[in-house]
């Protein structure tokens, strides 16, 4: 396939799938659609990096997995492969039939707001990520000021919300049982004074 998907509209799982192995630039798929992923800046590099080398740190002597933005999220009951910033995997990975580039089972989701994305992350994105049985907690960082908001399942339909602010402030972790200070987080990036 190449460097482009064939002609047409809508496009199967699988040819998705087949066309993301080789394409340049990531893409998500939602129901036979298909949406090429904005480009990243250095700043949102930068701040994705830091937490998931966190996340890896604590998770070390835990049965849980780091990743990052290089895997995607089979949201099946949207027809849907997304690629969050970071996620946590506890116990083992199930990966989507014959492939290991495709999680499941994540329990804790990191995304980095970007203008063009910040409407969809807390929406639509949001919503398919509830979806999934095993999807527990919902962080979302700021690339714009020392800000990071956590949603953390209650049940189905109730999810606890935090706001934490201010580069001497720390978040708590409920999925993981850990706390990250924002220091570490927003390490070498430069807030216009």
């Amino acid at each position: 396939m190449g460097d482009a998907l064939p002609d047409k509209k809508f496009y199967s799982p699988e040819e998705y799938l087949l066309f993301e192995e080789t394409a340049e630039e990531k893409h998500e798929y939602e129901n036979g659609e298909v949406f090429a992923m904005s480009g990243g800046t250095y700043r949102h590099g930068l701040i994705a990096g830091n937490f998931l080398r966190r996340l890896q740190e604590l998770l070390d002597s835990k049965n849980c997995t780091a990743v990052g933005s290089d895997v995607k999220v089979d949201v099946a009951e949207h027809k849907s492969y997304v690629y969050p910033d970071a996620m946590v995997i506890c116990g083992r990975p199930e990966f989507a039939a014959g492939r290991q580039d495709v999680i499941r089972n994540p329990v804790l989701i990191v995304e980095v707001l970007s203008d063009s994305t910040e409407s969809y992350d807390r929406g639509r994105k949001f919503k398919k990520y509830q979806s999934l049985p095993t999807f527990r907690e919902y962080v979302l960082v700021s690339q714009t000021e020392p800000v990071i908001e956590t949603y953390f399942r209650q049940d189905d339909h109730h999810w606890l919300y935090s706001l934490t602010e201010g580069m001497d402030a720390t978040i708590r972790l409920q999925t993981i049982g850990n706390q990250i200070s924002l220091k570490a987080i927003f390490h070498k990036i430069d807030w216009p004074e």
